[in-house]
């Protein structure tokens, strides 16, 4: 899909990955960028950096997507480019994680991206044309090493995004999936930790691979090369795989604090 004068949302748009991808949709040519966040003054920010309108929601609440597709359609009459971007870090660890940690980072990482889909897919497949576009994480296509409800939900939420790509993508909506590593951003300004491993990057230059990515209809955004070549070794062998994971996690544990 090409980006000139297409109406694009942006979730998670007041810092980090959200306020790149808005920047570059409007360097590109978008006809409005909608910028939400729960932070509504990082998100009025960024609308005012691209022209566009801020709005104040919480993504984990199927009330507040509602609100988002309303207003985007208010402002331009639809929505073409969904970009499903905010997520949190959540609690680290396992044993130690409570109930309530784990639905609130299952809603912001894994029902956000539902509920913009189960709402902004009626209007585009009507069209006959919309596009997808949701960030999880190398996590998702990998694990996250000390974290396992940040690894679970980016799994679930690259999962998701491939089957709404297998179930619409014949019927004119393309479907992206941002995985990288370290990117530098808020939930990575105490040090990038294990994802780190193959260097941090900068928002901007994620935010350049996802458009691209729309404009080729490419599935999965890989800004760290690297990422790919894991998958690979992973899919030829889950056994040896694990037991090298298992290796990095020991690592990891030397490195923490007693």
């Amino acid at each position: 899909m090409q980006i000139k004068n297409k109406r694009v949302v942006v979730t998670g748009a007041a810092s980090g990955i959200g306020k790149a991808l808005s920047v570059a949709f409007y360097e590109a040519g978008a006809q409005s960028v909608v910028a939400v966040d729960m932070n509504l003054e990082g998100a009025q920010d960024t609308a005012n950096d691209v022209n566009g309108l801020a709005v104040e929601a919480n993504v984990g609440q199927e009330t507040d997507i509602i609100k988002v597709v309303d207003k985007a359609n208010e402002l331009s009459g639809g929505i073409d480019i969904f970009c499903s971007n905010a997520g949190i870090g959540g609690v680290h660890g396992f044993m130690d994680v409570k109930t309530e940690d784990w639905q609130n980072i299952w809603e912001v990482n894994v029902m956000s991206h539902i509920y913009a889909a189960r709402n902004v897919l009626p209007q585009m497949l009507e069209r006959g044309e919309g596009y997808l576009m949701s960030t999880a994480s190398a996590a998702g296509l990998l694990t996250q090493i000390g974290s396992a409800g940040y690894s679970v939900t980016k799994a679930a939420a690259v999962s998701f995004a491939e089957w709404i790509k297998i179930s619409y993508g014949s019927k004119g909506i393309g479907v992206s999936c941002l995985c990288p590593q370290a990117v530098r951003t808020a939930m990575t300004a105490g040090g990038p930790g294990v994802a780190g491993i193959d260097g941090m990057i900068e928002p901007e230059e994620a935010a350049k691979d996802v458009l691209d990515a729309i404009e080729k209809d490419r599935f999965l955004v890989t800004p760290h090369a690297e990422v790919l070549e894991y998958v690979k070794r992973k899919g030829t062998d889950r056994d040896r795989w694990i037991s090298g994971m298992q290796r990095l996690q020991e690592r990891f544990e030397e490195m923490m604090p007693s």
